[in-house]
């Protein structure tokens, strides 16, 4: 794993409020657009905004450009335990290399290590407690491994939708579906990597025949990709990480995108994020394997995406944070009025925008 210096303004001025915004209740999605390239898409550019659909994104992207898309799989991450008469919920967070995980707890104030946790919905299936934290995240070792452990968290778990998508009676059997983009391959995420629900294979179609390629990296989102920033001096806060991986054979071919005079375009801060942890100073992207914790935000120079193809994201998040960094916060800030006044949709299940670096 490897990490290169970030330039940092001194003394940023900016504010966990100074990445506030009000949104109507009504504009969040609780359902995706159908078909998935339905859905609008804000072409934010340097000096004008522009509404069109996703399924356009060929006219807008030049023959030579390319992609670069994460392919991690949402696994069935929220679980139910009990431990005695208490009922303990479980958000899994990442796996460790100590074959342990890193997890969220709730209702778990009295968590000691060594304690057994026993899940419901399937037989046989307990934890212990390894490491519990003061901030309610825990590291557990699971009595199963391997594929006996995905066949009971297949049965056990639940999808971790984001609180905002309501769902009275938990997830449904159209949220596995609707959940997961056309590029999962590699189990382990928490939650979806959103921009690339978009995606259809008419419209990758499209995009070949253009002469767009298309690069796979891997990062698991994390359950930290929902905690709220807390904090009202921005500089001060520590993200969650992430376990990622990009290849040798994805870094030669973005390196030899750019060198073709190609653009890169990151489908979705997770890949952006990933890209930035293993990009050098001369914009070469390097091959990765293992956790970043990168925060970017404005004031952190971006340099490995030319184009960042994402959702809208919630008030005062990192994910807000990292998108007025890469298109600055005055851009945002004018692009989030006009969707919201547009009527465009909000968060996972929502529209998207297409931001060109600033």
């Amino acid at each position: 794993m490897s990490k290169f210096p970030r330039i940092l303004k001194i003394n940023s001025p900016l504010l966990l409020s100074d990445f506030d915004y009000a949104l109507p209740p009504e504009a969040i999605a609780t359902e995706p657009a159908r078909p998935r390239d339905a859905a609008r898409l804000l072409h934010v550019g340097p000096t004008a905004l522009t509404d069109w659909q996703v399924r356009d994104l060929p006219n807008l992207l030049r023959p030579g450009d390319c992609l670069v898309v994460n392919d991690t799989k949402v696994i069935p991450a929220q679980l139910t335990a009990t431990r005695g008469d208490a009922t303990i919920g479980i958000t899994l967070d990442r796996p460790l290399a100590s074959g342990h995980w890193r997890v969220l707890l709730r209702n778990a104030r009295r968590a000691r290590q060594g304690d057994i946790l026993t899940m419901r919905g399937a037989s046989d299936f307990t934890a212990e407690i390894i490491t519990p934290a003061q901030d309610g995240s825990a590291e557990l070792r699971f009595n199963r491994s391997g594929a006996d452990f995905d066949a009971a968290l297949a049965e056990a778990g639940a999808l971790a939708l984001p609180p905002y998508i309501a769902r009275p009676s938990g997830p449904t059997a159209q949220d596995a579906s609707d959940y997961q983009t056309i590029f999962a391959a590699r189990a382990g995420a928490v939650a979806a990597p959103t921009a690339g629900l978009h995606f259809t294979p008419a419209l990758l179609d499209a995009l070949a025949a253009r002469g767009i390629t298309t690069a796979r990296l891997t990062l698991h989102v994390g359950a930290g990709t929902f905690l709220p920033v807390r904090g009202e001096q921005i500089d001060t806060h520590k993200i969650h990480a992430e376990y990622g991986e990009i290849s040798s054979t994805t870094a030669d071919h973005i390196n030899a995108v750019r060198a073709a005079g190609g653009r890169v375009i990151a489908v979705g801060t997770t890949s952006l994020r990933l890209l930035e942890s293993a990009v050098t100073p001369e914009r070469r992207i390097m091959p990765f394997t293992g956790e970043t914790d990168i925060f970017l935000h404005p004031g952190v120079v971006m340099q490995a995406a030319d184009l960042l193809l994402t959702n809208f994201h919630l008030p005062r998040s990192t994910l807000l944070m990292l998108v007025a960094g890469f298109a600055g916060l005055d851009r945002i800030r004018a692009a989030y009025a006009h969707a919201i006044a547009s009527g465009y949709r909000f968060y996972s299940y929502g529209d998207a925008c297409l931001l060109e670096r600033a």
